[in-house]
C-alpha cells in the first residue's frame, strides 16, 4: 500500500482544487472578460471576478454544521460559512466569513474576517460548496 494516500482525504482534494481557483481569480493578469478567466463563476459588471467559493463543513461525529466563533471590527458573532486558505496533507486552514454588514449589497453576501482555524480533515464528514461570491 502506498502510505502517501493515507496523508490525503478526497475532501482535501477537493479543497486543493477550490484553492487553485481562488489563487487563480487573484491574478489580476487575466483577462477577465476572455477564455482563460478563472472559472469561479461570472464576472459583475466585467468589473469585480469573484474570488471565493464559500464552504460549509458538516462534522463526521454529529453530521451537524461546524460553527466558528469570529470577531469583525469589535462585533462578535458565529459563522458556518469558510473560505479555504491553506490545505496540508488531511489538514486544512479556513477563514470565517461573516454576513455582509451592508445588506443592501446582495451581490457579496458574505465579508472576510482574518480570523482563521485549522482543522484535521477526517474530523469533516462532508463539504458543501456555496455559490461562488467576491469577498473583500
Amino acid at each position: 500500500m502506498n502510505t502517501n494516500q493515507c496523508d490525503e482525504s478526497s475532501i482535501s482534494k477537493i479543497l486543493d482544487f477550490i484553492l487553485e481557483l481562488q489563487k487563480c481569480a487573484d491574478n489580476t493578469d487575466i483577462d477577465t472578460t476572455g477564455c482563460d478567466r478563472p472559472c469561479l463563476g461570472p464576472s459583475i459588471n466585467n468589473s469585480l471576478i469573484f474570488n471565493t467559493r464559500p464552504i460549509t463543513l458538516y462534522s463526521c461525529c454529529t453530521g451537524t454544521l461546524w460553527t466558528m466563533p469570529y470577531n469583525l471590527n469589535g462585533t462578535t458573532g458565529e459563522s458556518t460559512v469558510f473560505k479555504i486558505s491553506k490545505v496540508d496533507g488531511n489538514c486544512a486552514t479556513f477563514e470565517i466569513l461573516a454576513p455582509n454588514p451592508e445588506t443592501e449589497n446582495a451581490l457579496i453576501p458574505y465579508v472576510s474576517t482574518n480570523n482563521f482555524f485549522t482543522i484535521d480533515l477526517s474530523c469533516v464528514l462532508a463539504i458543501r460548496c456555496l455559490n461562488d461570491t467576491y469577498t473583500m
